[in-house]
């Protein structure tokens, strides 16, 4: 079953495992063992930004971080769609954010659950979250 991550999960499984819940740390690993681990295109970004404002700082440039990521956990990088856009925009999403409405809105469309610890999107009663 695919599962998808959110990006400061991914951002914890290459920087800090041990910010991870044990569940978070365990669904990630079998994700990586089974090939079924994913993410939204828009993480990417999201990870840019944070490199790009000096709050990740690892001995390696933003690009090398996200294909190790990739490679580490065998990674499958989802595009946002019309129909994950879409839904992104809907009443189902009450997050302010717009990177975590299309995050959410990925794992909806796809039926998968969303590794995240953000309280806004474990309080979307349609998203099955993992933390």
């Amino acid at each position: 079953m695919l599962t998808i991550c959110d990006t400061h999960a991914l951002v914890f499984w290459g920087l800090e495992p041990d910010r991870l819940s044990g569940l978070a740390r365990e669904t990630m690993a079998r994700g990586r063992e089974e090939g079924d681990l994913a993410c939204c295109d828009i993480s990417f970004w999201e990870v840019a930004l944070l490199f790009a404002r000096g709050r990740l700082t690892p001995p390696l440039t933003a690009t090398e971080f996200m294909h190790l990521l990739t490679d580490e956990l065998r990674l499958s990088v989802l595009p946002i769609t019309p129909e994950i856009a879409t839904l992104s925009q809907s009443d189902v999403m009450s997050h302010k954010d717009p990177a975590d409405r299309l995050i959410a809105a990925t794992a909806l469309h796809h039926r998968a659950p969303l590794v995240t610890a953000d309280d806004k999107l474990h309080a979307l009663q349609a998203l099955h979250c993992v933390w």
